[in-house]
């Protein structure tokens, strides 16, 4: 490979794949700031370094997802690192966690014997989240993959979060232990939704994208079971798809759920949804 520049590496680069991505890929490398990048366009690339960065453009422009080629993903002001084992979080995902937020309280005003579970984890980005902005509360996680715990218990060791991970199959490894909210950004894609094979969703685990003909598998199972794990007036929220309002809404009525709410995202689209169980 012959010498190039900084910015004769990004020209190269920008044929591929955008620019903006080509930047983020060789600060990578170069462990460098945008401002850094900018004030040393004309220096030459080491050929190591020249290599590297190419073979990231490459991965990239074979739809690759940028998170997993930098290692990591920014959710709720806070560097969360990610595999291929894990969904790559999501800004929509934001409004799980300051739903779940308002329905515990305030950051010191949570009280100490306040507990809360996340399912289905993957990256702990919701459950650490959470532990950190509401650090009286008692956080506990479940994934039924150990790939992704362990991935989450790395981000909660990195950022100093409290949170109680347990490998489980939804909630069946969580006897008689009851919260007083149950959360989730379960699988909700449904099985057959083209959308599967296309963009980034190519390279994240299926099974943490999709279940059932209707994506709506995960969502049920952990409707019925959450009764015999709230407390009475505990609350149980999900995320989900564009288009399952109503079917979430009709599932928390039938399951005895009271009080149902259902949240816009910042484009206007039901993305949480979550009901009060009133007790036995």
């Amino acid at each position: 490979m012959a010498s190039v520049t900084i910015a004769g590496a990004l020209a190269a680069a920008r044929l591929s794949i955008p620019i903006a991505e080509a930047r983020l890929l060789l600060r990578h490398v170069l462990d460098a700031n945008a401002a850094w990048l900018e004030a040393h366009r004309d220096d030459p690339l080491p050929r190591s370094t020249a290599e590297a960065f190419a073979a990231l453009v490459e991965r990239r422009a074979c739809g690759e997802p940028v998170a997993y080629l930098l290692g990591f993903r920014e959710f709720y002001g806070r560097e969360f690192s990610v595999t291929p084992d894990v969904l790559i979080p999501r800004p929509e995902t934001e409004l799980l966690v300051e739903i779940g937020q308002k329905k515990l309280g305030a950051g010191d005003t949570v009280s100490r014997a306040a507990t809360l579970l996340d399912l289905g984890t993957g990256s702990g980005c919701v459950a650490i989240t959470l532990a950190l902005e509401l650090p009286q509360a008692r956080v506990a996680a479940a994934d039924i993959s150990a790939a992704a715990l362990a991935v989450a218990r790395a981000n909660a060791t990195l950022l100093g979060a409290n949170v109680s991970f347990i490998e489980s199959d939804w909630l069946a490894r969580f006897g008689d232990r009851r919260f007083d909210v149950i959360l989730s950004n379960p699988p909700y894609v449904a099985a057959a939704d083209p959308h599967l094979t296309e963009g980034d969703l190519r390279f994240e685990p299926l099974s943490a994208l999709a279940c059932g003909a209707d994506g709506l598998d995960a969502i049920r199972r952990i409707v019925t079971d959450a009764s015999r794990h709230l407390e009475a007036g505990g609350w149980l929220l999900f995320e989900h798809g564009y288009d399952q309002a109503d079917a979430l809404r009709e599932l928390l009525a039938a399951a005895g759920f009271t009080d149902i709410e259902q949240h816009r995202d910042l484009a206007g689209i039901v993305r949480v949804s979550g009901g009060r169980w009133p007790g036995a």
